[in-house]
Parts: C-alpha cells; structure tokens; sequence
C-alpha cells in the first residue's frame, strides 16, 4: 500500500505549546510532516493549523484519533478532498540577466506572479496557487538559476455552500 498527501486543518486553542504538542504527536509516531502553517483565525482565542503529511489510509485514521484527543484540538478535518480550497505562496529569488530578464517576465505573466523586489541581477517573484502550479512555474524558472525559495506551505478552508 503506497502513501498518500493529506491536508489536515484543526482549529486549537491559541495558547502557549499547542503547536509544539501538534508537531510533536507527529514527531512521536513517526509521522512526517511536510508543511505545517498555524495563524489565529477571526476569534483571537483560536487558532487554525494546516499540517500536509504522508501517510497510509490506516495511519492517517490514527493520526486523526490522536490529534482529536488533544486537549487543546477543537475541531479537526482533512482538507485533501474536493470539498477543499486550498493554496500554498511561494517567494522565489531568480537570476535575472540582461539575457533572460524578458523570459522571467513572461513566466511571471503567464502565471499570474509578481515580481516584488528587483536588482541589477536577481528579481524575487510572488506566486500563489496550488502546489502543482507552484511546482510549474519553478520548473520553468530553474534553467534561469534559482538562488532561494520560501514557501509557505498548504492553507485549506471548506468550500461554503451555494
């Protein structure tokens, strides 16, 4: 049985050391986690964390119970579904040459990025999007030389009702 991407968002009490029982519940397991993005939400005293994992189906049923049993976990949903918008951002430092600035320009245009910062030789482009969308544009921008990332990993809300 292979492992699968999942997208979990809880919201917690926003209080000292949920982060750290969260990541480390994860931690004890074994789990991994490959992003992990937690922000307060409209109410101060709440909090809402997105973790992305790997995991088989059978695994991530018990992460689940487990993180469901924290004291501080108020509600806990897995985002990996249809029912989810989510999105990631990335901030991407790019040479850019007289060579290739025109290229780089075109891919920013093309996925709807933008450059925040210029030099005489590097831009730093924003883009937002899913993850393949991301993975997209970096893959067309690395020819022209990455120097740095920063990404900030998956955000998910549900999907309102019409």
């Amino acid at each position: 049985m292979e492992q699968e991407k999942y997208v979990l968002t809880m919201l917690v009490e926003n209080e000292p050391g949920v982060t750290a029982r969260v990541s480390g519940l994860f931690a004890g397991r074994g789990y991994n986690i490959e992003s992990f993005c937690g922000a307060p939400t409209v109410n101060p005293r709440i909090s809402r964390i997105t973790v992305t994992t790997w995991a088989h189906p059978d695994q991530l049923e018990q992460i689940m119970k487990q993180l469901r049993r924290l004291v501080n976990v108020i509600k806990l949903r897995d985002m990996t579904g249809k029912k989810a918008v989510r999105r990631e951002m990335a901030m991407v430092c790019v040479r850019a040459t007289r060579e290739n600035r025109m290229e780089i320009l075109r891919i920013v245009e093309i996925f709807r990025a933008r450059i925040v910062d210029t030099g005489l030789e590097h831009f730093i482009i924003e883009v937002t999007g899913r993850g393949d969308k991301i993975d997209a544009m970096l893959h067309l921008l690395e020819p022209m030389g990455i120097e740095k990332i920063a990404r900030s990993g998956t955000l998910a809300l549900y999907r309102e009702p019409d």
